[in-house]
């Protein structure tokens, strides 16, 4: 069921791309984090100058542990910057934060992805628990009756919600990367060097959601053939 020669020619490729598009995000992030910036603004003040910017004063920012944990809690509305972009005064920092403040005004402005994505996020906690067991299940239990594949095919619904979540993630990623770069070269926050250098971060940040939604694909599909050959 999870060693077979399907999940050697479809997902094996999507593992390997999505192995190297950590690495090259971990590695860009330290290349331009020794890009300091000529304005000396920290992660944390280019998040703030990004809010306060689009009337969003109230959105808190708080330090929280790890590298590269950053995230934006809509639930608090607060910010969270890891150690290593809060204090930090590298371009990267900059790009980081400012993408995480776009985020934030994704949701002051109602942006649709986002809608979308909220609201298939409970649909899609039940799936990445329960699709494999139930596939699994459906395939063991149609060798006895045919009528048992129904429960596998469920299984393939769910794990197709979970893909769809992450599609709808791709272009809140980009736009939240996009409404960054913007806000930063309105306001004169980074010099035209360090604003390719934040680019760089975020483009090679966007692309482990593509290669995480590359490896959903390529399970659902295998699942799929898996599936569709015990009928």
């Amino acid at each position: 069921m999870f060693f077979d020669p399907l999940y050697i020619v479809l997902v094996m490729p999507a593992v390997i791309f999505a192995m190297w598009a950590s690495h090259r995000v971990n590695s860009t992030f330290k290349k331009y984090s020794a890009m300091m910036t000529r304005s000396g603004m920290t992660g944390y003040d280019a998040a703030r100058r990004v809010l306060d910017e689009n009337g969003l004063s109230a959105v808190k920012i708080e330090r929280v542990e790890g590298n590269l944990t950053d995230h934006y809690d809509p639930r608090n509305n607060i910010i969270r910057l890891s150690d290593s972009v809060y204090n930090s005064r590298s371009a990267a920092a900059v790009g980081v934060a400012a993408h995480e403040a776009g985020h934030a005004i994704q949701y002051a402005q109602h942006y649709a992805p986002i809608k979308i994505r909220n609201a298939i996020i409970p649909v899609t906690r039940i799936g990445s628990t329960l699709a494999f067991p139930l596939v699994l299940i459906g395939l063991l239990l149609s060798q006895s009756s045919q009528s048992y594949i129904a429960i596998a095919y469920a299984g393939l619904i769910l794990f197709a919600a979970v893909a769809f979540f992450q599609l709808v993630t791709l272009p809140t990623e980009y736009n939240a990367s996009s409404r960054a770069i913007a806000a930063i070269e309105g306001a004169g926050i980074l010099t035209t060097e360090e604003v390719d250098g934040a680019k760089r971060v975020l483009s090679a940040a966007a692309l482990t959601y593509v290669a995480a939604l590359a490896v959903s694909l390529m399970q659902l599909l295998r699942l799929f053939l898996r599936v569709r050959d015990r009928r």
